[in-house]
């Protein structure tokens, strides 16, 4: 989408985060500017500096001096991607993202195409890697997971993405949740297409997101989405639905008890007497009922809530 010399496209932030990718720096820097004007753009680049103790920074500073549009942002120590990804919208001035990772497994000719694919109207533009890459398989069952659980119209979720500002507004992103922000933002109604992006191998340096610890912290964070998309707006579901049940289940014991305590020797049956006696059976029944009417209680409490975080987040809306 080159444009004429003189109409430079500026609508745009290139969010970076980097977290020790000291050996890939200068190339990267040295790509996105040949990127950029073989495309005709002058967009904003944020790179942030998660922590890094290689000189990151320091380095992506000094080969991209006399770059007015490209600065370096810094965490004193390793945040995570989330954090950089919202560190860097907090600071962009620009209305279009595009998220790109350091380590140039993407290459920045998939800038333009982003670009092009948000001007169509869409909201989020993901990218599905094209390319072998060492964790196919873990990342196709964790994509084809959350397409089946969320139902998300894109099948690579934790790739190179554009996607327009205004879609954090509001939007909390906990730690290691900018995976999820595909699934968080459609369900508050975004669209969502996706492009295909060529993956090429990681140049320098050591992969960040990897081992068998990530994998398990990665199915914990989707049950996690899942709970908050499927009771935040209705908690009544889960709680009373659990109360109810519980209340239940204490119903019919107390009926199973009073049948064999009454009714089983007033048919002239022998007595029967549980092992332990009647007593554990009364327990439990209390048990049963009590906390059954308490999660009943909470759920209506939690609907309240629910129903004035609804009220002051449409206030929000109509005083932005």
């Amino acid at each position: 989408m080159g444009k004429a010399h003189g109409a430079l496209r500026s609508d745009f932030t290139v969010v970076i985060p980097a977290l020790d990718e000291a050996p890939v720096i200068p190339d990267l820097v040295r790509e996105l500017r040949a990127a950029f004007e073989r495309h005709g753009l002058d967009g904003e680049v944020l790179l942030v500096d998660d922590g890094s103790t290689d000189g990151t920074g320091d380095i992506a500073e000094r080969e991209a001096a006399g770059w007015a549009r490209f600065r370096v942002l810094r965490h004193r120590r390793n945040l995570g991607k989330t954090e950089a990804m919202t560190t860097a919208a907090e600071a962009a001035s620009e209305d279009l993202l595009v998220l790109f990772d350091a380590d140039l497994q993407h290459t920045p000719d998939e800038i333009p195409r982003f670009l092009a694919k948000l001007d169509e109207g869409w909201d989020i533009v993901t990218g599905r890697k094209v390319g072998s890459y060492d964790k196919r398989a873990v990342s196709s069952v964790y994509n084809r997971l959350s397409r089946r659980i969320f139902d998300v119209p894109v099948s690579d979720l934790n790739s190179m993405k554009g996607f327009r500002a205004e879609l954090l507004d509001g939007l909390l992103l906990r730690h290691d949740w900018h995976r999820f922000f595909v699934v968080l933002a459609h369900a508050r109604g975004a669209t969502v297409t996706e492009i295909d992006i060529e993956l090429h191998p990681r140049r320098a340096g050591k992969a960040k997101f990897q081992g068998s610890f990530r994998i398990l912290v990665g199915l914990i964070d989707l049950i996690s989405v899942w709970f908050l998309l499927l009771f935040s707006r209705k908690p009544l579901l889960l709680f009373g639905g659990t109360g109810i049940a519980l209340a239940a289940a204490g119903a019919l014991v107390a009926a199973g008890t009073v049948y064999l305590r009454f009714v089983h020797p007033m048919l002239g049956f022998e007595p029967y007497i549980p092992p332990m006696g009647y007593r554990p059976l009364l327990y439990l029944i209390m048990l049963l009922e009590t906390l059954g009417f308490l999660l009943v209680g909470f759920g209506l409490v939690s609907e309240q809530v629910a129903q004035l975080r609804d009220e002051l987040e449409a206030i929000r809306k109509k005083g932005v």
